[in-house]
């Protein structure tokens, strides 16, 4: 976009997610109240100067002289739907909205453009919609026509020019960028997740904040199975999670893990040990659950994805959990999906960095492990002291 228009915006619009629409007035209200809120801490997170943020019939409009930023920042907040850098007309009268549409498009209309006007209007007004649409038109081409060679094309245009009149305020904008979508977030209870620095793990939680849950992110640290390298690759995924939650916690639990697997390995047959690991994270993310308030775990399991993770172990997996149940976003997604998710959201690049693998990973694990043999393996493991021991012996990782 060339600087003189960038220059032009004063305002910015939101539009809500269409979700939002079917729920009872006083959730409505609770939803946006949460959604204006986390506007207010990305525009403070990265100093984005305004002057006020007014809800005005299904839309916010945000007053900024910082449009483009706005618009970039706030594309990324949970609940918004889409966002367009804006022109206050300053009245709702059909010739000031039609001199101020005109005048944006001055600015953005090329050579040989074709474009469309689209006019959206609550309110009681002396003129319809589709009197806008045909006015603004006719002035455009009457002043740039013949000039540009401009033309109209209302399904395929190269610029959209847009209209908003609510009640006695109108603005007109050109551009319409997609936003996150989903519900604010805030707007459900809080979950664990457990992370492993993978990208399957990352994509889940960040598709249950999308539905407004915030995680508190957990990571079992495995050493000496593992290297730092592993904790590294987790924290940084964590951070970029946290991106996407500005005003929440930024706070990641690790717990040492390693001796339980030490203790698995050596006294339990070696095609459970995966299974039995999984189990006791489940165990130990339920005590950190009760602590932190949350309603359930998630993990990045999907159907198939490793050996731990068929149909029938994943029924074994569940049984750990007695006080939470495991939510699993990501169970009927395939790894191309998940991985088109994470290149979005920008969990991809630190996900994939080399780290070390973990070692204690049996040459042949079991995949239609029997509940009753592997409760009979946990007999051997002093299962609720190994519990204790790693809830108690977690640490916070926070900024």
């Amino acid at each position: 976009m060339e600087a003189g228009v960038k220059e032009i915006f004063d305002s910015v619009i939101l539009r809500f997610g269409g979700e939002l629409w079917i729920k009872r007035a006083w959730t409505r209200r609770m939803y946006k109240r949460r959604l204006v809120r986390n506007i207010k801490n990305v525009l403070r997170r990265y100093e984005v100067p305004y002057s006020e943020i007014v809800s005005r019939h299904g839309r916010l409009f945000l007053r900024t002289g910082s449009a483009l930023e706005a618009t970039q920042r706030l594309a990324r907040v949970f609940g918004v739907s889409s966002v367009s850098p804006a022109l206050e007309v300053g009245s709702s009268k059909l010739e000031d909205v039609v001199d101020r549409s005109v005048f944006l498009a001055g600015r953005v209309l090329g050579e040989g453009n074709s474009f469309a006007v689209r006019c959206r209007r609550v309110g009681d007004h002396p003129y319809s919609s589709s009197d806008v649409c045909i006015v603004v038109g006719r002035r455009i081409l009457d002043e740039f026509g013949e000039e540009r060679s401009l033309k109209v094309d209302l399904k395929g245009a190269d610029v959209g020019l847009g209209v908003e009149v609510r009640g006695d305020e109108a603005f007109v904008y050109s551009a319409v960028v997609d936003a996150v979508g989903g519900m604010p977030l805030g707007t459900q209870a809080k979950v664990v997740g457990l992370l492993s620095g993978g990208i399957d793990s990352a994509v889940a939680c960040w598709l249950v904040m999308k539905r407004g849950c915030p995680v508190v992110p957990v990571y079992f640290d495995n050493a000496p199975y593992t290297d730092e390298t592993t904790n590294e690759r987790a924290i940084e995924v964590a951070n970029a999670l946290f991106d996407w939650a500005v005003g929440f916690p930024r706070k990641m639990y690790v717990v040492p893990h390693g001796d339980n697997l030490k203790k698995i390995i050596e006294n339990c047959s070696r095609r459970f040990t995966c299974l039995l690991c999984k189990r006791m994270m489940y165990r130990v993310a339920e005590r950190l659950a009760e602590v932190v308030g949350a309603e359930g775990i998630v993990t990045g399991e999907a159907i198939g994805e490793q050996a731990s993770q068929t149909l029938t172990n994943l029924r074994v997996l569940n049984t750990a959990a007695q006080k939470y149940p495991i939510h699993r976003p990501l169970l009927g997604f395939d790894k191309a999906e998940t991985e088109r998710i994470a290149r979005k959201i920008g969990t991809y690049k630190p996900s994939t960095r080399k780290a070390k693998g973990c070692t204690a990973v049996p040459k042949k694990p079991a995949t239609m492990a029997i509940l009753k043999e592997v409760m009979e393996a946990e007999k051997k493991l002093e299962i609720e002291e190994m519990v204790e021991k790693s809830f108690h012996s977690s640490r916070t990782l926070s900024e």
